[in-house]
């Protein structure tokens, strides 16, 4: 036991830098591809407030849903998959089940409906899965075989309703004008329609890195590496002291070097399910920013995944262990040049 204690937890850091305007750039893919986001916040050195066109984007981010137990079975019906999933990028995950100890489930924007589930589970409900760290079932709601009255519809179906009934509390979100459709369509159930926690905070005479768009690794004197800025934004987020010394009992962690004392800095975060079509929203609106002169050189949009979730991105199963990290940020520099900051912890792929 005390051998694991001491033993450091494995996890991935992954950073490039690229520029919005190349033709091949990924950062649309990479926001797509990462489902489900429990935290967005924004870094905007020396501003006072939001910008209007930000603020903007952020209360148009609409309103996710909570469907208290609600049937598995749903989700495979002829008329649900023609509602939702055809009409838009639909995401389900399900709410405060824990990966590692639980069974979950999530349904995709691609359509894809994706169980982890135990053991025990995994063979009650008959289902083929694939070899993984946890027992992993795929149903693809898309599939022509799907079809009502089909036999891989009567299988699943016959799985979901009789052999094994599972029933979870979901988060559901729609990318459709009729979103609030929701409402109405689970009328049946305990539905809950969500608003998203918005918080700001104005952090005054702040140690600041410098930073080089062309320079990931860093140069002493010339410029914090994107490794080093990755920790202090961390820091930053969570309110975390960066003006320590070696002699602090409690923290040593420092504002990396080179650094200079900025006068302001804005920290929005928003808090509930939130979708790629928003965060992507978002970042195009960070673009934006620098269209007028700034006294700042970059700006910073950090992403949290849902701890819990059975993917972190696309279909890369997910791993909890110690943390369930799985988070990104750019680095968003005036020229058009970003950094893409990507981490997962224990048990995790390398992301993409």
């Amino acid at each position: 036991m005390l051998r694991e204690l001491e033993a450091c937890p494995r996890h991935l850091f992954v950073c490039e830098k690229s520029s919005f305007l190349q033709e091949k750039s990924r950062h649309s893919a990479l926001v797509e591809s990462h489902y489900y986001n429990c935290s967005v916040s924004l870094l905007l050195p020396e501003c006072a407030s939001l910008p209007e066109h930000i603020k903007r984007t952020i209360d148009n981010f609409g309103r996710y849903y909570l469907v208290r137990n609600l049937s598995l079975h749903e989700f495979v019906k002829e008329d649900f998959i023609n509602t939702f999933v055809k009409k838009g990028a639909f995401y389900a995950l399900t709410y405060r089940t824990r990966i590692d100890q639980d069974n979950s489930a999530a349904v995709l924007p691609t359509g894809k409906l994706i169980l982890s589930v135990d053991k025990d589970t995994y063979e009650e409900l008959g289902l083929q899965g694939k070899p993984s760290l946890y027992s992993v079932i795929q149903v693809d709601l898309t599939e022509e075989g799907l079809a009502s009255g089909g036999k891989k519809f009567q299988r699943v179906n016959w799985a979901f309703t009789e052999k094994k009934p599972l029933k979870f509390d979901f988060l559901l979100a729609w990318d459709n004008t009729e979103a609030p459709f929701i409402l109405s369509y689970f009328s049946n159930y305990d539905v809950k329609e969500c608003n998203f926690k918005i918080t700001s905070r104005i952090s005054r005479d702040l140690p600041c890195p410098v930073l080089k768009s062309g320079d990931l690794q860093g140069k002493p004197e010339e410029s914090c590496s994107s490794e080093e800025l990755f920790d202090w934004l961390g820091a930053v987020s969570n309110s975390i002291d960066c003006d320590n010394d070696s002699s602090n009992f409690i923290s040593t962690f420092c504002c990396p070097h080179p650094n200079n004392t900025i006068e302001r800095a804005h920290l929005c975060t928003i808090n509930g399910f939130v979708i790629p079509e928003n965060i992507q929203r978002l970042l195009d609106q960070l673009r934006e920013y620098f269209a007028e002169p700034k006294l700042t050189q970059w700006v910073s949009l950090i992403v949290h995944g849902f701890a819990d979730s059975p993917v972190s991105w696309k279909e890369y199963e997910h791993g909890f262990f110690k943390g369930g990290e799985n988070l990104y940020s750019f680095v968003v520099f005036n020229n058009q040049d970003y950094w893409l900051q990507m981490a997962v912890g224990t048990h995790d792929g390398c992301p993409p």
